[in-house]
């Protein structure tokens, strides 16, 4: 005889209670196998991985059973290369084992940047568009010019650079900058007849520099020499018509004196005045 005769020859009320049995088996089987193959209710805390490189970090994942996708590669010049930058989930939060954990990494070659034009950009503005691009900012040297922090050169290595040039990012760009002092005309110190070497300590502290020595006379020492003229003159051809006497004249700071020299002591004159 059958199972299902033998159930059919039993009361209704136990055929039911024996489905709802089965029913209740079926269940809870379920229920137990389901978190055997979902893993349910095995978690692991997340490493910190970020500043590692990318195959520790990798092996160290795997090692707590995590699998591992690099989702994106950025520059930081500052980080190493292949250094982990960011990781999600983050450290320390509890997730299922297995997991998939994305991470960032520091790319290994630098892209490259343009190099821009900054001459004419205000200083500040300079080193704002440097750091925008992803460019460094090195020595800040200043030149005599008319015009204050303003950028007349764009070096790399010493060298000028052209705009448009390509370098990687993370390069330094050194600078020079105008000081304003071209804008400033002072007197022009007159050392007709001084030796040279107190004409140029009154030429400097007057704020000009020493230009080029001329000489008709072979002159071994030039410390034994005197000056017969300067360029530029220190007057004008105008008499000042108050003091009868030739106005002064007056160029940029910094400007260079060049100095006509001889070895005998020269007597003033007022041709020696222009």
């Amino acid at each position: 005889m059958g199972v299902i005769q033998k159930l059919l020859k039993k009361p209704l009320w136990v055929n039911v209670l024996v489905g709802i049995g089965a029913l209740l088996l079926v269940f809870i089987l379920l229920f137990f196998s389901l978190g055997l193959i979902t893993g349910n209710g095995k978690t692991e805390k997340v490493p910190n991985v970020v500043g590692l490189d990318i195959n520790t970090a990798k092996h160290n994942l795997a090692a707590l059973g995590f699998n591992v996708v690099v989702q994106d590669s950025i520059y930081v010049d500052s980080l190493a290369r292949d250094a982990v930058l960011r990781q999600s989930p983050d450290p320390d939060e509890v997730v299922k084992q297995g997991r998939t954990i994305y991470l960032t990494i520091n790319r290994v070659l630098a892209p490259q940047i343009e190099m821009p034009n900054l001459v004419g950009f205000s200083l500040q503005s300079a080193i704002t568009y440097l750091k925008v691009l992803g460019l460094r900012v090195g020595t800040t040297s200043f030149q005599p010019d008319r015009n204050t922090n303003v950028i007349l050169d764009q070096l790399l290595s010493g060298v000028h650079i052209e705009p448009g040039s390509k370098i990687a990012s993370g390069t330094v760009i050194n600078l020079i900058v105008g000081d304003g002092t071209l804008s400033v005309l002072m007197e022009v110190p007159d050392v007709f007849g001084m030796n040279v070497e107190t004409a140029k300590s009154i030429i400097e502290a007057a704020g000009f520099t020493i230009g080029n020595f001329s000489s008709s006379e072979m002159i071994q020492d030039t410390a034994t020499a005197y000056v017969l003229s300067q360029d530029p003159n220190p007057y004008m051809l105008k008499i000042d018509s108050v003091t009868n006497l030739p106005m002064k004249n007056r160029v940029p700071l910094r400007t260079p004196i060049h100095l006509n020299i001889g070895l005998s002591e020269p007597v003033r004159s007022l041709d020696s005045l222009f």
